[in-house]
């Protein structure tokens, strides 16, 4: 069977597998650093509650690519410094983002994510990198859901044309 001898964890990476877990990791730094900027804005609760849950989510994430890239030799991608932590309040009302703006840029990161996910997936050869995304996407599935049930409930959500809403059905 040559190098692909049958246990992922003795069989190289290729190289989209590399920078799938890399760019990936990256994507997900920048995204920790952008929600712990978020939650500085966030006056919602559940909003904040949510971030910081997606940031703990990411965090996670980025050991276990990281440790995949360590062990095959390729340096993980930098890492951004922790934001410091802001009073919502203290911020002036034209430069604060709003809540139902920080939810709309969550909820397209995650269809992002989840696309992310099954674009690693689809190219891995190594059955061990392919099943560590899978977990992602549906963590991300997960995560989805809760954003898009806060959206409905608060208000936030902008649906595009409802086909046949308009028309009572007969």
């Amino acid at each position: 069977m040559g190098i692909l001898n049958g246990n992922p964890k003795e069989e190289p990476l290729h190289y989209g597998e590399v920078l799938g877990c890399w760019a990936f990791a990256g994507a997900n730094k920048g995204l920790i650093s952008g929600y712990e900027g978020f939650i500085n804005h966030a006056g919602d609760k559940e909003l904040i509650d949510l971030l910081k849950e997606a940031v703990e989510m990411m965090k996670r994430e980025n050991k276990e690519v990281e440790k995949v890239l360590k062990e095959n030799g390729v340096t993980p991608p930098p890492t951004l410094p922790d934001r410091a932590v802001a009073n919502a309040e203290e911020i002036p009302v034209g430069a604060r983002f709003m809540d139902p703006e920080i939810s709309g840029a969550v909820s397209i990161n995650v269809g992002q994510g989840l696309v992310s996910c099954s674009q690693v997936i689809g190219q891995c050869l190594r059955e061990d990198i392919a099943m560590m995304f899978s977990k992602f996407h549906a963590e991300r599935l997960l995560f989805g859901a809760k954003l898009l049930r806060l959206n409905k409930e608060k208000g936030w959500i902008i649906p595009p044309p409802l086909h046949g809403a308009a028309f009572p059905s007969k």
